[in-house]
């Protein structure tokens, strides 16, 4: 837990900022898993904080929603791009 708390720190993937009684608090939750090898070994152990959005309403708790993916093939077209104009 420590090392994935640590990781969304240094990225600043979310801040900390005050309660406020007029919003509503999106709760959260520690996933936990084990990483095993093919053999059955254990590899790793995994922590993910999660957020437990379904308590969020639209147009009250956020206004838009945003998620960063990006497709294989996008990837691809972009490097082959900048591979031709050096």
């Amino acid at each position: 837990m420590s090392d994935e708390y640590t990781a969304l720190i240094n990225n600043t993937t979310w801040s900390l900022v005050p309660f406020s009684p007029t919003q509503n608090v999106v709760d959260y939750k520690w996933v936990f898993r084990i990483k095993t090898n093919p053999d059955g070994t254990v590899a790793h152990y995994k922590a993910r904080l999660v957020a437990k959005g379904f308590h969020q309403r639209p147009g009250v708790d956020f206004t838009q929603t945003f998620s960063p993916v990006v497709k294989p093939v996008t990837v691809r077209l972009i490097l082959g791009i900048a591979i031709s104009r050096g």
